[in-house]
């Protein structure tokens, strides 16, 4: 790296700098950074309203019978929130914001390739939430199916940009099939060809296997850029090169292509062959496989290391225990026996969410803090941001962890209401939801109070391309092409 790279004196971009000013210069920005900046604060509005549509729901379910509204507005309240969650924030999130402001600079890009498309796939974003969200409100009534929207019935790089490259490959794969799918709905309500409705020769059970067919690998979308967050995080708070690199970048390779073929766990009790329920329950058990090399990577990589217990590295320690424990409870619903007793109880609502939220919320919570001072030039408190992860950390284990033994014992999930038997366990759940919520209060104001202290161009001490630039990176991220390291994990 050009030593007249560290000192570059151009404007930051954040700061105004071209004919247009304001929030225009913003809309039409082409600068990646800018650009994942959009990203973060619609994903953050998202989320508040998610979050906010989430605490109702465990209000409504402190105690049995109905507290505020009936079931009609419940079951529209969880399809806005499952919505919102998967599809405006948890699949496009860490590809979006960090994808786009932190890998061109890994791999020595001044931007990507395509600066306008860029910004135009923030207007599509923006233009396809807007209609999502609007068309739950047409029709015959509020919506009430759910998420799912069941039919009537290299080797020299970061290994950040290898995750993110194997996201990119499902979602080439993967998003096509919900696109036909679509299309195949709208051509039965339109032209009234059956293909998933009974009453025009349809089978529903065709829309689970293609809509299972896209939304499986989209778990997987969701959680390789947070893995490749969480491989960024640990060898810099430990101070040591990452363990088994290859196996780490090839993992992701591994997870993504076999987890595209493993949706049909999702449909045991529909009904299918007894050589279609072996091959995809040993298929499932198959991805557990690479994904168990990560986490003993990472644990390797922090033996002996010379950790320091920075916020970033509490949420990437969280991302380990919270995905194990999904992970674990996951392999239950891929054998058919144990599939039976949980499939559609809150067992699964449990799972689901430490596979998201406690995944890659979480990785993502600790991207932000990871790369807060680089991408707004200050810092942040620690000692507010530990209180924080404190609140987060303990709140979601007491909002879900019950719901895995109540699931077990057959309370069924997406119930208005449920039998007294399961009050206790429904009561510590919502009294976790409200500790849940009082963590990331504290974690925004800490981030976007007052501003801290001016952040240096590498205040955590890391190795990768981005620590290289001053906080946050000039417009233009290079004076001179990087010579891009050989070992960029070498803390030797």
């Amino acid at each position: 790296m050009s030593e007249n790279t560290h000192l570059h004196e151009e404007p930051s971009y954040l700061v105004d700098t071209g004919k247009r000013k304001g929030i225009l210069a913003w809309l039409t920005t082409i600068d990646h950074k800018r650009i994942a900046l959009l990203y973060l604060w619609s994903i953050m509005v998202f989320f508040i309203v998610g979050g906010i549509l989430g605490e109702t729901m465990r209000t409504e379910l402190y105690k049995p019978g109905q507290q505020f509204y009936g079931p009609q507005t419940y079951n529209a309240i969880f399809t806005l929130h499952g919505l919102i969650m998967i599809f405006l924030i948890v699949i496009p999130g860490l590809t979006v914001v960090f994808g786009n402001f932190v890998m061109p600079i890994m791999i020595g890009a001044n931007d990507v390739a395509f600066p306008r498309l860029n910004l135009f796939t923030w207007y599509l974003y923006i233009l396809g939430a807007a209609i999502v969200v609007v068309s739950q409100f047409t029709g015959d009534g509020p919506p009430d199916t759910g998420w799912t929207f069941y039919a009537p019935y290299s080797t020299q790089t970061p290994l950040l940009p290898w995750a993110i490259y194997a996201t990119a490959w499902i979602q080439i794969l993967a998003t096509p099939v919900i696109g036909i799918t679509l299309l195949m709905i709208i051509a039965e309500r339109t032209f009234h060809i059956g293909f998933f409705d009974p009453a025009l020769g349809g089978d529903p059970v065709l829309y689970q296997h293609l809509f299972w067919i896209y939304s499986h690998p989209a778990v997987y979308i969701m959680i390789l850029p947070a893995m490749g967050v969480i491989t960024e995080i640990i060898p810099t708070f430990c101070q040591k090169q990452i363990y088994g690199y290859k196996a780490i970048a090839i993992s992701s390779l591994a997870i993504a292509g076999v987890g595209y073929f493993v949706w049909g766990h999702h449909m045991f009790t529909s009904g299918m062959s007894k050589e279609a329920i072996w091959l995809f329950s040993i298929l499932t058990f198959l991805v557990a496989v690479p994904s168990a090399i990560k986490v003993f990577n990472w644990v390797a990589t922090m033996y002996k290391g010379s950790i320091d217990l920075k916020p970033p590295l509490l949420y990437a320690i969280a991302f380990i225990f919270l995905f194990m424990i999904g992970g674990f409870t996951g392999l239950v619903q891929g054998a058919l026996a144990t599939d039976i007793q949980v499939h559609d109880t809150a067992f699964i609502v449990a799972h689901f969410h430490y596979i998201i939220f406690g995944g890659v919320g979480f990785a993502f919570l600790g991207a932000i803090h990871y790369w807060y001072p680089k991408m707004f030039g200050r810092m942040y408190s620690n000692r507010i941001a530990n209180i924080a992860w404190g609140f987060l950390f303990a709140g979601f284990n007491l909002l879900y962890f019950p719901q895995f033994i109540i699931g077990l014992e057959g309370m069924p999930r997406r119930y208005f209401d449920y039998l007294p038997q399961f009050t206790t366990a429904q009561q510590i759940s919502t009294w976790g939801g409200y500790i849940l919520a009082i963590g990331m209060i504290i974690m925004i104001v800490n981030l976007f109070r007052k501003k801290g202290e001016k952040a240096t161009a590498n205040p955590w001490g890391g190795k990768t391309l981005e620590w290289t630039l001053p906080s946050p990176p000039p417009m233009e991220n290079f004076t001179t092409p990087p010579v891009v390291p050989e070992k960029p994990y070498n803390y030797d």
